[in-house]
């Protein structure tokens, strides 16, 4: 592929990693969108890249420096808003491509924001608590100059958790002489944290499901549910979709993967993995090698762990009816396109994982009035905002003849786009 002079490499589709697998998505999407394709090179470049160093002072007296970023892909509908996750794998490329996602997720679900994402390349296993706080608010301290409750709202990720928000709006509002709950969302409940956050992305995950399987005609109670990944999203979906009488057939993480036939206790699970850490030693189970999780029948697959689990090399493996996207591009494109050709529905995760940042706008809005709303009310809210999303979705997909996700961004780039379009360039 040829690219105009100009165009840095990280910039182009055909370089490996999470920001050419955005591109190839949105070069699927440019030719359903009519006038406003004219503005799609927009989407093809973040508004700002930030890259910081973060010095801190380990506990053994040494100084030592680790990698940060703050990408914010576009604000033309509203502030950045996007995770910050603590990993020793980030990089750049992932950073960008998941800020990318965050405007569509955003656009999808028609909540008034941009994109934008963060983290630093670290092993928060390795630090000390005192350690974990320095490198958390240094981090703050370098990004300060970008976010704001009103410019760039950041949020909970991989590795980080309500804690690493709390510091994060301290040092925002040390720095700014005033306390900004609004610059952060996932916050405590008591610094302006809101009811039902913790549990709104795999909510979400459940109430898309549900959507999707009716569609398909799938029965959910008795249906098989496999699931990778059981943290905040993958727990929750699963601990959801037993409770509608779904039989949580696999789980897998980073220690291993278990297997039970007749369906897993979820509840007991979910409890031996907050004391342990991990699916593993679950007496309840059988031990399964981890590249057989694939290989498992069931209705229902949900990747809930990291980008790029389903490729080309185990998506013709895969014995479900449907897959939902708990975790940011766990997909492939060449995987998309396997599992179209098997008659695969794919749920994407721009609006499967959605729930997780319309809670996070609920908060945002409650910060702002300093009024709370109860969690039923928050729940009701977030299941009627993604059911109207999906549907459209869904709608778009039929009328186009399309996949779900190209559906879906047909929907979030022409929102996108036509809010830049009605803005124009200035100067």
């Amino acid at each position: 592929m040829t690219y105009p002079a100009g165009i840095p490499s990280y910039l182009q589709a055909d370089q490996l990693g999470p920001w050419g697998i955005y591109l190839q998505q949105v070069d699927r999407v440019i030719p359903y969108l009519g006038h406003l394709a004219r503005w799609s090179e927009t989407l093809k470049r973040p508004k700002r890249i930030l890259i910081v160093d973060v010095p801190i002072h380990m506990d053994d007296g040494s100084v030592a420096h680790f990698e940060g970023y703050r990408v914010q892909h576009s604000t033309t509908r509203g502030p950045g808003k996007g995770g910050v996750r603590f990993h020793q794998d980030v990089t750049l490329s992932e950073v960008m491509a998941l800020s990318a996602w965050m405007s569509i997720k955003n656009a999808a679900v028609n909540v008034p924001y941009g994109g934008a994402k963060g983290g630093i390349r670290v092993d928060p296993k390795t630090l000390s608590p005192g350690e974990l706080e320095r490198i958390t608010r240094r981090y703050t301290s370098e990004i300060g100059i970008i976010i704001g409750p009103t410019k760039d709202i950041p949020a909970p990720d991989v590795n980080t958790n309500e804690q690493i928000m709390a510091w994060m709006m301290d040092t925002y509002s040390m720095n700014e002489g005033s306390t900004a709950t609004g610059v952060v969302t996932g916050k405590p409940l008591a610094l302006g944290g809101s009811l039902g956050r913790r549990d709104a992305t795999g909510r979400g995950v459940f109430t898309v499901g549900v959507e999707a399987a009716r569609h398909l005609g799938l029965e959910i109670a008795g249906s098989r549910v496999a699931v990778q990944g059981f943290g905040n999203v993958g727990g929750v979906a699963a601990r959801l979709f037993a409770q509608a009488g779904a039989r949580v057939v696999a789980v897998q993480d980073h220690g291993g993967t278990i297997y039970r036939d007749t369906g897993l206790d979820v509840p007991a699970l979910l409890a031996h993995v907050a004391m342990t850490g991990t699916v593993a030693g679950f007496a309840q189970a059988e031990v399964m090698p981890s590249d057989h999780f694939w290989e498992v029948t069931c209705d229902i697959m949900i990747p809930a762990a990291l980008e790029t689990q389903i490729t080309e090399h185990n998506a013709g493996r895969i014995k479900a009816r449907m897959v939902i996207e708990g975790a940011n591009g766990p997909t492939t494109p060449a995987a998309d396109d396997i599992l179209q050709a098997r008659n695969i529905l794919v749920v994407p995760d721009v609006i499967a994982n959605a729930g997780g940042v319309t809670v996070s706008y609920f908060e945002w809005v409650q910060d702002f009035s300093s009024f709370f709303w109860s969690e039923d009310e928050i729940n009701a809210r977030l299941v009627r905002i993604i059911k109207e999303a999906f549907t459209s979705v869904w709608e778009v997909a039929q009328d186009k003849k399309v996949s779900l996700r190209t559906a879906t961004f047909i929907v979030a780039c022409s929102r996108i786009l036509h809010a830049r379009e009605l803005r124009g360039l200035y100067p």
